[in-house]
């Protein structure tokens, strides 16, 4: 019941909005299989008027219908290529960008849980497969139903006996391709699921591509490329084979019915049954029709269900790893951040951090430093709500686990080692594609140090395919910027001048500490005593602890762990 309910929600919106032109598309299409029941019809007057056949319509009449069934097309065709691609268009972009609207609204921990190389494969492949083999499959079996049912019609119309013989010769390869039919389903799904596998290996190849040349590993890379590879076209060769079987016995059902149904026709007019010439070739005629639409929808039915099928997997993948989202809540400008008791492990026997209580207070700068492994990260990533936690972590008061992650993402913007920057303009990076003042731009430029960059190359410059056209400094300054833009309250950042040289991370973590009225949580390995002063605390983390805390000149006295770790890195 739940699938039916959530297939219905996500096929509704190829739909929405777009029944006039879905229903205009159908009923040209109908009226398109009727007019080759016509042409039928007309054909056989045709030739029992060369005939001599009595009954027959003169020459002038069947002019005049021949050039009606003629217009008709011209008109059906010109009606078509108006509607279809207009309704195939709005279809596609309702269901995609309700899909993706979905996908959104999962929260960072719900996300890292999946693999994103299945999202990639449902958002190509997998689309591809429902546009064809579901959108256009709709109006194919319409009109293919039409035919048949017209088809059969007029058969029993003109002779019973051989309408009976038809459909006799039709029996077993219908049933046959309908077991067949069947089967496409659990074909297609394999694709897809091999499509995923294949397109997450080449992503991994792609991502990883200085590591694999360093390394070496050309060989064993192209040999993981090659299984997946093998596996993806093995999938895909057992549903052409399918397919090809689908279509074989549509094709042998014609031959043997159009032939044998000629024979008795045959039979029948040499035996004195009143059958015309006419009458015989039409029959024919219709038995190709219907023979046609035998022999091509088992194959569109298979089709359209695989294709279903997919839909089925892309809204229960939109359904897994959801929470139910708490409460908005507007945020006071004085926010401090309260962490009590707070533990954290991905194996249950390996905590990463324990117990932990420590309040961060409004409008601050805080460092935690500790040795690599020591939970500093983690830490942070646990007051963006990255993963599930024991013990409490409050802002102004408010458990993070019951707060909107609108709300929470309001208050909080977090600046990672390594920034995404997308295939856009240093301006659009920076807004983040939204439209801001100019003056609010300006300044977020100004106080993150970008200045310079946009005076060189402009605010239009293009960022690369991951900024690979900016330094890693100019990265983290437009990460800077949006935080900046955002207006938020609080900074995390990560380790955000890891990967610099020492000039830029010091101009990196100086604008950080520049910035005025915002909270600022900063993990760093870098233990500069001209940055390490500036800031209002400083926590050293130690095996998932927080074993001192105070500021720069405090620890140095103390001549605890904090000391040590410095006087190491000098």
């Amino acid at each position: 019941m739940k699938n039916k309910r959530l297939r219905k929600e996500y096929t509704s919106q190829f739909y929405k909005g777009n029944k006039l032109l879905f229903s205009v598309v159908l009923l040209v299409t109908l009226l398109t299989g009727s007019l080759n029941l016509g042409i039928t019809w007309i054909l056989q007057q045709i030739l029992d008027a060369i005939s001599g056949e009595t009954g027959a319509l003169s020459f002038s009449v069947l002019g005049l219908y021949t050039l009606g069934i003629v217009l008709l097309i011209v008109l059906f065709k010109l009606i078509m290529y108006g509607t279809e691609p207009r309704f195939m268009r709005r279809a596609m972009l309702q269901y995609k960008n309700y899909a993706f609207g979905k996908l959104t609204k999962k929260s960072i921990c719900a996300f890292r849980q999946e693999n994103t190389a299945e999202y990639l494969s449902r958002f190509s492949n997998d689309l591809n497969t429902v546009e064809t083999d579901y959108l256009n499959a709709q109006f194919k079996i319409g009109s293919y139903l039409i035919e048949a049912l017209g088809a059969l019609i007029l058969m029993l119309y003109y002779n019973p006996v051989m309408a009976v013989v038809a459909i006799a010769f039709c029996i077993l390869p219908i049933l046959a391709a309908a077991a067949a039919g069947n089967r496409m389903e659990q074909a297609e799904k394999m694709v897809s699921k091999e499509n995923a596998g294949f397109l997450s290996t080449l992503r991994d190849a792609l991502s990883g591509f200085p590591v694999m040349k360093s390394f070496q590993a050309e060989t064993e890379i192209t040999r993981l490329f090659d299984q997946s590879s093998n596996h993806t076209e093995a999938a895909k060769f057992r549903k052409r084979k399918l397919s090809t079987i689908l279509y074989m016995i549509g094709a042998v059902a014609g031959v043997t019915a159009q032939l044998g149904t000629f024979l008795v026709g045959g039979l029948l007019r040499k035996s004195g049954h009143p059958i015309t010439p006419g009458e015989l070739v039409a029959f024919i005629t219709l038995t190709g029709l219907f023979i046609e639409a035998i022999r091509e929808l088992p194959a569109l039915i298979g089709k359209c269900k695989a294709a279903l099928a997919l839909v089925d997997k892309l809204a229960a993948s939109m359904q897994e790893n959801v929470h139910d989202e708490g409460r908005d809540i507007p945020f006071p400008s004085d926010c401090p951040i309260t962490v009590s008791d707070l533990s954290f492990a991905y194996d249950p026997e390996k905590p990463v951090l324990s117990h932990i209580s420590y309040t961060f207070e409004s409008g601050k700068s805080y460092a935690i430093v500790g040795a690599s492994g020591s939970g500093k990260s983690t830490l942070l990533q646990l007051l963006m709500g990255g993963n599930p936690y024991e013990g409490s972590i409050a802002y102004d008061g408010h458990e993070l686990q019951t707060i909107s992650s609108k709300s929470l993402f309001n208050l909080i913007s977090m600046i990672q080692q390594n920034v995404f920057v997308f295939n856009a303009t240093i301006r659009e990076n920076i807004t983040m594609f939204k439209t801001f003042p100019k003056e609010m731009v300006d300044r977020a430029i100004r106080l993150s140090g970008l200045s310079a960059l946009i005076a060189e190359k402009g605010e239009t410059y293009i960022c690369g395919e991951s900024g690979c056209n900016l330094s890693g400094g100019e990265k983290q300054r437009i990460a800077i910027a949006r935080s900046l833009l955002r207006n938020a309250q609080i900074l995390l950042a990560d380790e955000v001048t890891a990967a610099l040289d020492a000039g830029t991370a010091y101009q990196v973590s100086s604008a950080i500490l520049d910035l005025q009225d915002m909270t600022r949580i900063v993990v760093t390995h870098t233990l500069d005593a001209s940055l390490l002063w500036r800031y209002d605390a400083i926590l050293s983390i130690k095996s998932g602890r927080i074993i001192e805390s105070g500021s720069f000149d405090e620890l140095m006295n103390q001549k605890g762990y904090f000391y040590s770790l410095y006087t190491v890195s000098q």
